[in-house]
């Protein structure tokens, strides 16, 4: 299930760098966030849902991949993004 729009633009608003800013890493990693955070609820009641399990590790994977960017470019913006959505850092 996709995001609404209404929560999209909210995490977006929280995330966001300046006014028209929708692809920042720190935006697209909220935004995974969001959405394996739904799938993880997902997959607790249905067990044996493995198309969404694939597209979950998916996401997991993608985040991971850009967390990774982001420590490595800014490492400032990194601790934030990490603090602000509770991710457990390395």
């Amino acid at each position: 299930m996709p995001l609404d729009k209404e929560t999209k633009s909210q995490i977006i608003d929280e995330f966001h760098r300046h006014d028209k800013d929708t692809g920042s890493p720190e935006v697209q990693i909220a935004l995974l966030t969001h959405r394996i955070n739904q799938l993880t609820d997902h997959l607790r009641a249905n067990k044996h849902d493995e198309s969404s399990r694939r597209g979950l590790l998916k996401l997991v994977g993608k985040r991971r991949r850009l967390l990774a960017y982001l420590r490595r470019t800014e490492y400032q913006r990194y601790l934030d993004v990490t603090e602000r959505l509770g991710l457990r850092r390395k």
